[in-house]
């Protein structure tokens, strides 16, 4: 979505790397479990398209930042707080994959099984294993910020913007449960707030401003970011549900319809209960779990209740705050260019 140069990138990525091998390194003198748990939060961490460190990055140059060993700690600090998300998250959908391979509790199921356990305490062993390596991972994030060469009152912003980054996505994400536990669908305002807490404050907010808090981006700016970021971030999420509705295989890297035959309360749907077509709409989706043909159904009927017009309409104004914002005199051209830049973006995303 945001490119940075090659120079950038790999130092982020050796930044990262140092960190995880640091993991697997101090794990391994203490048993084959703890070395095996540190190789698959190692794996988890691998790859990946390392948004939030490119925004972090992005940011600080945005802002005028001076050259600053520090900065690639703190941007690698965002991804390893997202593979800790994502090993929790996948852990709570109960998937034993991601990106077509193993994941830690898959890893740790295959071998639990291999030690002759049962199925039910191999899954028992995954679970656990995932929640141990998230926790590592989390952890590393803090590390980083904790140990970068920055000033005392620098850190202590960095802090602040972390603690909201993880107390904010944890209450988006039993939110989210909750709401898919609910017999009743929720207001669309409750799956928006949902939605929003879940992902745009970890990936949008809090990675662009500890890029210009590093910078020395002053208080106003650092609030007008925030809020633009905010919007950003909502308004990615919002996509990210149309994709996984709506999107081809390719654009959502798994089965089209998944978030139908998951039966995720996403907004789309909130506003689909609004309709005067949500009978219709609700029946679709009852069934949608059942196969391709009942999922294109669902998806006929969301197209004809007005959900997928009004979701987008959604968007594009959330996009249009995100703009307005970017325009504020307290915000640098090249930070507006760089959110106008997002924003474009996350439009051409749109299924």
């Amino acid at each position: 979505m945001i490119a940075i140069d090659e120079a950038d990138r790999a130092r982020v990525d050796a930044a990262i790397g140092a960190a995880l091998e640091r993991l697997t390194r101090r794990s391994a003198p203490l048993g084959d479990g703890p070395g095996a748990l540190a190789d698959a939060a190692a794996a988890a961490g691998a790859d990946g398209k390392r948004l939030r460190p490119a925004l972090v990055v992005a940011a600080f140059r945005a802002f005028g930042g001076d050259p600053d060993p520090a900065l690639w700690d703190v941007a690698a600090a965002f991804e390893l707080l997202h593979t800790g998300f994502v090993v929790h998250d996948d852990l709570i959908d109960r998937d034993l994959e991601r990106r077509g391979a193993p994941n830690v509790a898959g890893r740790f199921r295959t071998r639990a099984r291999a030690l002759g356990a049962t199925a039910d305490d191999a899954a028992t062993v995954g679970d656990a294993a995932a929640v141990l390596a998230g926790d590592l991972l989390l952890f590393e994030a803090t590390r980083l910020i904790a140990t970068a060469e920055i000033p005392g009152d620098v850190r202590a912003r960095l802090f602040a913007v972390l603690d909201d980054a993880i107390l904010v996505s944890a209450a988006g994400e039993l939110a989210d449960v909750e709401n898919a536990a609910r017999a009743d669908v929720p207001d669309t305002d409750e799956l928006l707030g949902a939605a929003h807490d879940k992902t745009a404050v970890y990936s949008f907010e809090a990675p662009l401003v500890a890029g210009a808090i590093l910078a020395g981006a002053s208080p106003a700016a650092q609030r007008d970011l925030a809020a633009a970021a905010a919007d950003l971030g909502l308004a990615f999420q919002l996509v990210d549900d149309l994709i996984g509705t709506f999107g081809s295989r390719r654009q959502a890297g798994r089965d089209p319809g998944a978030d139908l035959r998951e039966a995720k309360r996403t907004p789309l749907i909130g506003l689909a209960r609004r309709s005067g077509s949500w009978p219709e709409v609700s029946s679709a989706l009852a069934v949608a779990h059942t196969g391709p043909i009942a999922v294109r159904r669902a998806q006929r009927e969301l197209e004809r209740s007005g959900a997928r017009e009004d979701l987008v309409a959604l968007i594009h104004e959330g996009l249009r705050r995100a703009r307005i914002r970017a325009a504020s005199p307290d915000v640098p051209d090249d930070a507006a260019a760089l959110l106008a830049d997002i924003a474009a973006a996350i439009e051409r995303r749109i299924p």
